[in-house]
């Protein structure tokens, strides 16, 4: 009995480990790699900007490795990056990260029989971290796209890549979990996997078994800038509305519902008498939003959405973010312990945009900023001041804003001695600015007004 009780798990282990460990990738590499390509990228930074850029790489997702090719000291001097593009049509267009092109003043593409071809930059989405670009020419080999949703956690996937500059690199690993959100800064559902990814393999594709592209490889999570374990890729299906949108307008345009959704717990459970922890708690609905005008409300826990369980905050989300402006919706909340099925329609998301202009000499002025224009609740809490303005919603560390002490979540009321009430006004402002000196910005962070010095050079 003894003998049987430890021989079975051991027995058991080792089967599955054997079915993980013995996954014979070699054919479907030869297959899908010439579908794959490496991404060089040139771009001219100031000295300051790539000392900050290589500094910021380490704290948040990987870019593609870069090298510097200093001119003096007072010049701009020209980065070079590298990331990793496939193929998904014949006449080539291509996916990769955002990321990867960002900035970027020349892109090329360098395919596996090392042809180097010019590659344009169709449209590119930071919320996403999608890029599509297009090279001239016909009869590429496309990849086959899968079916991100139908992936189950364990299953064996295999990357390709040019991580650190090492071409077509193959790794393998399995899915170690769906849905990781990040939502603060994207807005997809990330696959999560132990495959090994490191700089470079950036907006490279994650296959499953049948060479079926089911990810793009866009993070890994790094104390140390490389590969600890957890790499996430940005699944296929959303990367593919993505690109719809990109290549036909350049742009993508995202739903709206108005709320502030997030995760319950154990005593929520009980608080909002649930059966368990489950759903979407509303902690606010923004007024005039399609969320309010359906009748939903604060207190209110969302359990389905257009039929599907809600299980936690992250799945809602995602489903909103999949979601196109107009579409109709139907939600089965719980209010005051009892079931209630509301129906509205979604409308277009507030959009944010890069803050830049020129002078009189075209001289490009970069912040480094993406705004958006408030929603009617944050204007509202701005009103209470008399005030209104524009959001800040991402800051490049790299550039002026940063360094005059700009954060994402302020707004900005006042530059250059111009009230500011919408992007517009923004711009206006910022094509008045000189070309150099300090000009003020007043902005409410945190409920506060401040003045900040924002030095221009």
């Amino acid at each position: 009995m003894t003998s049987a009780a430890v021989v079975l798990p051991t027995t058991v282990m080792s089967s599955a480990q054997a079915a993980v460990t013995t996954a014979d990738f070699s054919e479907l590499v030869q297959q899908v790699t010439p579908g794959v390509a490496r991404v060089n990228v040139t771009k001219t930074v100031s000295e300051a900007e790539l000392a900050k850029a290589q500094t910021a790489e380490l704290l948040r997702q990987f870019f593609g490795d870069r090298l510097r090719i200093p001119e003096q000291s007072t010049a701009p001097a020209v980065e070079h990056a590298y990331g990793t593009a496939f193929f998904v049509t014949t006449d080539g267009y291509m996916l990769t990260n955002h990321h990867v092109v960002a900035g970027a003043d020349k892109v090329t593409v360098t395919l596996n029989d090392r042809t180097e071809l010019d590659a344009e930059i169709i449209g590119s989405d930071e919320r996403s971290d999608v890029a599509v670009l297009k090279v001239k020419g016909a009869n590429f080999p496309a990849l086959p796209i899968g079916d991100s949703n139908v992936i189950k956690v364990g299953e064996p996937v295999l990357a390709i890549g040019s991580p650190f500059g090492f071409d077509y690199s193959a790794s393998a690993g399995i899915v170690s979990a769906k849905s990781r959100n990040f939502s603060r800064e994207t807005s997809v559902p990330f696959i999560q996997t132990d495959v090994a990814l490191n700089p470079g393999n950036s907006g490279g594709p994650l296959f499953n078994q049948r060479g079926e592209v089911i990810g793009i490889n866009s993070r890994i999570f790094s104390g140390t800038g490389g590969y600890m374990g957890l790499s996430f890729s940005i699944p296929i299906d959303a990367a593919m509305d993505i690109y719809e949108q990109l290549k036909s307008t350049g742009e993508v345009t995202r739903a709206y519902l108005g709320i502030y959704p997030q995760d319950i717990d154990r005593n929520l459970a009980e608080a909002y008498q649930l059966a368990r922890p489950q759903g979407a708690l509303l902690t606010r609905v923004t007024p005039d939003s399609p969320a309010q005008k359906a009748g939903l409300k604060q207190g209110d826990v969302i359990l389905q959405y257009n039929g599907t369980t809600i299980k936690q905050a992250a799945d809602l989300l995602n489903l909103i973010n999949r979601a196109k402006p107009e579409d109709n919706f139907t939600a089965v909340v719980q209010r005051a312990g009892k079931p209630l099925t509301i129906s509205g329609k979604l409308t277009t998301a507030p959009t944010d945009v890069q803050a830049q202009g020129r002078d009189k000499q075209d001289n490009e002025i970069r912040l480094g900023l993406r705004l958006r224009n408030l929603t009617p609740d944050e204007l509202k809490e701005l009103a209470k001041d008399g005030k209104v303005g524009v959001l800040i919603t991402s800051v490049d560390p790299t550039g002026l804003a940063a360094r005059s002490g700009l954060q994402a979540g302020d707004a900005i009321t006042n530059l250059h001695q111009k009230s500011i009430g919408n992007i517009n006004d923004f711009s206006a402002a910022l094509s008045s600015l000189p070309t150099q000196g300090v000009v003020t910005i007043e902005i409410i962070r945190q409920g506060i007004p401040a003045i900040i010095g924002l030095r221009i050079e």
